[in-house]
């Protein structure tokens, strides 16, 4: 019944609407039935993505509290947006929502329709579908977005709209597909989440529809304007106003989103003026003081607007051109121009910076745009370098001018020293005398035209025109004391003279000590000398002991005995340095100390040179050689020399080829000699010597000898055994005839008695029995019965008248002996018949000492 009632008041609110000619006037339904608001406008705007919707309710004596807006897509009205809306105004009839679509609205159709809502009534009928149509193409298909910028780090929705019986199979950017979305029937889009600049020389993404369609739509990759930064006016010469900003981001060469910069000076009516990317310029409007300007950056993404305003007068920065420079030897006078004349009108201060750290500030107030001044207390022969800038009222400074360069008459002096070489004259020396001229400051050297060399000795006084380029002179004097002058002639004039005194031969007496200095050094430092009046003189060669020696020096004030060097590049690793200290005194210089050392020690020594023959006897070897320990061309300090020993060969006792190495340290440089004992004779041995340094050993020198035979030993090894054995002989001959009882009573047979072969037999086997009970296992060699049968000739048959103790008359059975024991052989031939011989052999071994075998022999 509620639900038919409901139905029945909308009915009934329907045709109140229907019915009522005026909309704007008041409606005749109940308060509680809402009539369905009607869309007045809907309208895209240029961007193709936003959409204005205008509507107003049929009834204006209802109050709406919020209206509900559907937009849908497609012919097939899809929702894709809903959103409810306060009726902020209850006196307003039209109301207006702008929406903007992720898809180009030229893609596809897009429909909006709207009801409201009222508390007590509920919502109202929706209005009708108000619908903005999407492109129909006729004969071609389109791409959309048309404006085709895509603006950087955006998600971006792109479709191909075709013509009518045409299909999309894909769409790619760059052959690369993407997944399509379907706008209704016909219509395809991708979606490109955070679009990035292309890499590509032609900054724009391309987008084909289909496969088998070769026509590419570019649509091109920017950025939207950046808003100017940090912008500001100025004027140099009260004429011309020029205002700088910063652009911001620079923009790709190839990037086809072309940008226009305009300004526009707000308060005047002077046209708007087109500017460069960061500047623009143009003319000071009369009479007008203060400006208020906008900067307006635009292209196809958008635009930005900057504002800024100024007063003129508090804008200016003076533009200043150098005159010209006159230097002097102490002094210069600097003279420029200001632009525009701005001294006729106001007072400018301008400011002159002098490298190094001098700055002076200058009025120009003379009605002159020439200004000028001069700078005093300059050093002779120096370069200095200038710049001015200058100021309205001292508030703002113009930029500096280029920096000018100038350079202040030379002041020449000269460091001079001497090298003396005796003559085989007693009373002659030859003097070079060579000095270093010096221009204070940073001047340069051409300026020197010659050198005037003075020198005089006794009651002589000589004169010597020296050429520009050469620094020393050489000459011939006496024995005596020489006084010496150089002076440089330059353009401006002479320089300060340079004097040095040589003294008189053989008059010091004074032996320089000599010093060794550490690696690496970085300074040198000595004794002070009592007698040292004006400092000391420290003269070196660059190349260390390689001649020709450029020679160096430097003079140290008195007072001090230290000196740090300069140019430590030019002190090479393994080149020996020799530093020759010399005092100052009124009547000359006077050697007093010798510093040798290397900046780095090196290990590459030469080898020694040893000494054939080699003197050796059975148990030593004595090694000479020959080397010079003090050559400076050492490129490390020799203190001392290693010898090595190895054994040569193969040793058979041990099994295995021996070295036995061990090394021998003489610590004296100046020795080159030692002795090597405790060798082995008739052995060879490999030795190899070296120089030892700090910096390690260097190269070796190898030689194989062998020691001599020790033949005094081998004697000795025969003759003791054989002392031994005639001691032994002597102790034991009186009691031979004993001890002969004695091993006959073992051995041999008992006196007088005749032997048959079958006693012999039995004998045999008793003595073997004897010997068996005295001897080991080990001490049995062997034990062998033999039984032969044999046939003898004719000729050998005995008979039975032969006595059983006649020798045999064939050597088939016989005794023998043997070393390290006795063999016992006996021999038992039967005699059965005529044709045959048969004989037992008994081996038995046993040992005897040396006296047993010869009592045996006997």
């Amino acid at each position: 019944m509620r639900r038919v009632t409901a139905r029945a008041l909308v009915i009934l609110v329907g045709v109140c609407v229907t019915a009522s000619e005026d909309h704007r006037g008041p409606c005749t339904s109940p308060v509680w039935m809402l009539p369905a608001p009607r869309i007045s406008h809907l309208q895209p705007l240029s961007d193709e993505k936003t959409l204005r919707v205008r509507w107003m309710l049929n009834c204006s004596d209802v109050v709406v509290d919020f209206y509900e807006i559907q937009v849908s897509r497609t012919e097939f009205h899809t929702i894709i947006y809903s959103r409810n809306v306060s009726a902020w105004s209850a006196e307003s009839e039209n109301y207006t929502l702008t929406w903007t679509s992720a898809v180009p609205l030229n893609c596809t159709d897009h429909s909006v329709r709207i009801r409201g809502f009222y508390r007590q009534s509920g919502p109202s009928p929706w209005s009708d579908w108000v619908t903005n149509k999407g492109t129909e193409p006729e004969d071609k298909m389109k791409v959309f977005p048309s404006q085709r910028f895509l603006k950087e780090g955006t998600n971006v929705t792109l479709c191909c709209v075709p013509q009518r019986g045409a299909n999309i199979t894909n769409m790619a950017i760059y052959l690369k597909n993407y997944s399509v979305i379907s706008l209704g029937t016909r219509v395809k889009a991708i979606t490109i989440p955070n679009v990035t600049f292309p890499t590509t020389p032609i900054k724009a993404w391309s987008l084909t529809c289909n496969d088998n369609d070769k026509e590419k739509y570019w649509f091109p990759v920017s950025f939207p304007p950046q808003k100017p930064r940090n912008l500001s006016c100025e004027t140099s010469d009260m004429k011309t106003v020029r205002c700088s900003w910063d652009p911001g981001r620079p923009r790709h060469p190839f990037d086809l989103n072309k940008q226009t910069r305009t300004l526009h000076i707000e308060n005047s009516a002077v046209a708007a003026v087109r500017c460069a990317v960061s500047s623009c310029r143009f003319p000071v409007v009369p009479q007008l003081e203060e400006y208020n300007i906008r900067v307006v950056v635009k292209d196809n993404l958008g635009e930005e607007t900057e504002r800024y305003r100024f007063n003129l007068s508090d804008r200016v920065f003076p533009v200043v051109d150098w005159d010209k420079v006159s230097p002097r030897v102490t002094d210069a006078t600097l003279s420029w121009v200001i632009e525009g004349k701005l001294t006729d009108s106001m007072p400018v201060v301008c400011q002159v910076t002098t490298s190094p750290d001098r700055s002076t500030e200058v009025s120009c107030q003379n009605g002159s745009s020439l200004c000028q001044v001069r700078l005093d207390h300059l050093l002779p022969s120096t370069r200095y370098s200038a710049k001015v800038r200058c100021s309205v009222n001292g508030r703002l400074w113009g930029n500096w001018t280029s920096v000018q360069d100038f350079t202040t008459n030379p002041l020449v002096t000269l460091n001079i020293w001497r090298i003396i070489q005796k003559l085989d004259h007693p009373h002659s020396r030859q003097l070079t005398l060579l000095w270093i001229p010096h221009v204070t400051g940073s001047g340069a050297i051409h300026i020197i035209k010659g050198y005037v060399v003075q020198w005089s000795q006794k009651d002589q006084n000589m004169t010597e025109q020296v050429d520009g380029g050469r620094t020393q002179t050489q000459m011939s004097i006496g024995s005596e004391r020489c006084d010496l002058t150089v002076t440089a002639v330059v353009s401006s004039g002479a320089s300060v003279p340079a004097h040095i005194t040589i003294p008189q031969m053989n008059d010091t007496g004074i032996l320089p000590v000599e010093k060794r200095l550490k690696d690496g050094f970085t300074s040198l430092s000595w004794d002070k000398w009592d007698k040292a009046t004006c400092g000391y003189t420290v003269e070196w060669c660059i190349q260390g002991h390689v001649m020709p020696c450029a020679l160096q020096w430097m003079i140290v004030a008195d007072g001090n005995n230290t000196l740090l060097l300069p140019n430590l590049g030019h002190f090479k690793a393994g080149y020996r340095y020799t530093f020759n200290i010399y005092g100052c005194t009124e009547d000359g210089h006077h050697h007093i100390e010798i510093q040798t050392g290397y900046s780095q020690q090196l290990q590459s020594i030469a080898s020694p040179s040893l000494v054939e023959p080699v003197q050796t006897t059975s148990s030593s070897v004595t090694l000479q050689w020959l080397y010079a320990e003090d050559d400076p061309a050492h490129p490390a300090f020799i203190t001392g020399y290693s010898v090595t020993v190895q054994e040569s060969g193969y040793d058979r006792s041990q099994g295995h080829t021996g070295r036995n190495v061990f090394r021998v340290t003489v610590a004296d440089a100046h020795m080159k000699s030692v002795t090597i004992e405790d060798l082995q004779q008739n052995q060879e041995y490999i030795f190899s010597v070296c120089a030892l340094s700090e910096a390690g050993p260097g190269q070796t020198s190898t030689i194989s000898i062998r020691t001599r035979a020790n033949y005094s030993s081998h004697m000795a090894k025969i003759l003791i055994p054989s002392l031994l054995l005639l001691a032994c002989v002597i102790l034991l001959w009186p009691q031979r005839k004993r001890l002969k009882t004695r091993l006959m009573e073992v051995f041999a047979y008992p006196a007088g008695m005749n032997i048959k072969t079958r006693e012999l037999e039995r004998f045999l086997y008793e003595t073997h029995d004897r010997i068996q009970t005295t001897q080991t296992v080990e001490e049995c060699v062997s034990c062998n019965i033999e039984i032969l049968s044999v046939k003898p000739p004719v000729s050998e048959i005995r008979t039975d008248s032969e006595p059983l103790n006649a020798p045999p008359s064939s050597p088939s059975c016989s005794s023998s002996y043997r070393s390290l024991g006795i063999l016992l052989q006996a021999d038992y031939c039967p005699q059965p018949n005529l044709h045959q011989t048969t004989c037992i052999t008994n081996h038995s071994y046993f040992h005897l000492g040396i006296d047993g075998v010869s009592l045996l022999k006997k």
